[in-house]
C-alpha cells in the first residue's frame, strides 16, 4: 500500500494511504455484480438502490455490469434511497439536507440490493431498511458495500463486499469516485472519522 494524496481533492490528508485505486475498484464491482447474479440465479428481479452520496454512482456502475453479464437485465432498474429522515442521529445533526429518493417502479416482490460505499456501524443501513419499509415489500433485501471497515454497532452485515478493511476507530476511510470527486480511490488516514462516517 503506497501513501499518496489523491490529486484534485484538497480534503485528502497528506498522510493518507491509498488502499484501492481505480483498477481495484473496477475489479471489485465486477466481482460483486457476478456474485449478485449468482446468488439470485439471475438479475431479472433485482433492483439496485444506491444510498447517497457515493452509493448512487456505485449502484449505476453495478447496473452496467449486470447488463453486461445478463443482457436481458434492465439497466434502468437502479435508483437512490435517501435515508436522512430515518437516521437516529437527527437530534445531534438537525441540519442534514434531505436528498432525493428515486425508485424505479414497484419494489414489491423484487430483490432490492442496497448499495453503499463504506459499511461501518450499520446505522445508515438500519435507516435504509426503515425507509424501504415505507416504500413497499420486497421479496428480499441484500446489501453491497465497496468497503467493510468493521466496528458494527448493530447486527448488520453485507452480502457483497468489495474489500474488507480492518481499521481502528481513530482512522478515517474516504471513498473517492470519478462521478463525485474526479477520481477513483479509497484512502485510509489517521484521523478521527468524520461526523458523516461516524453514523454509518
Amino acid at each position: 500500500m503506497a501513501s499518496s494524496a489523491v490529486p484534485g481533492n484538497g480534503s485528502v490528508p497528506s498522510d493518507g494511504t491509498t488502499v484501492l485505486e481505480a483498477p481495484d475498484i473496477a475489479r471489485a464491482l465486477t466481482r460483486i455484480a457476478h456474485e449478485i447474479t449468482e446468488r439470485n440465479k439471475g438479475a431479472a428481479d433485482v433492483v439496485l438502490l444506491g444510498i447517497p452520496t457515493r452509493g448512487v454512482p456505485l449502484a449505476m456502475r453495478l447496473a452496467e455490469r449486470l447488463s453486461a453479464i445478463e443482457p436481458t437485465y434492465d439497466a434502468a432498474a437502479v435508483g437512490e434511497l435517501d435515508v436522512t429522515m430515518y437516521r437516529d442521529d437527527l437530534r445531534r445533526h438537525p441540519t442534514r439536507a434531505v436528498g432525493a429518493t428515486r425508485i424505479p417502479g414497484s419494489i414489491d416482490g423484487r430483490t432490492v440490493v442496497l448499495v453503499d460505499d463504506v459499511l461501518f456501524s450499520g446505522r445508515t443501513i438500519r435507516a435504509a431498511l426503515d425507509a424501504l419499509n415505507d416504500l413497499g415489500r420486497p421479496r428480499a433485501v441484500q446489501l453491497a458495500a465497496l468497503v467493510d471497515r468493521g466496528h458494527r454497532e448493530l447486527p448488520i452485515r453485507a452480502d457483497f463486499v468489495g474489500k474488507n478493511l480492518p481499521t481502528s476507530r481513530s482512522e478515517r476511510v474516504s471513498v473517492h469516485l470519478t462521478e463525485t470527486d474526479g477520481e477513483d480511490a479509497v484512502i485510509i488516514s489517521d484521523r478521527a472519522a468524520s461526523a458523516e462516517g461516524a453514523g454509518r
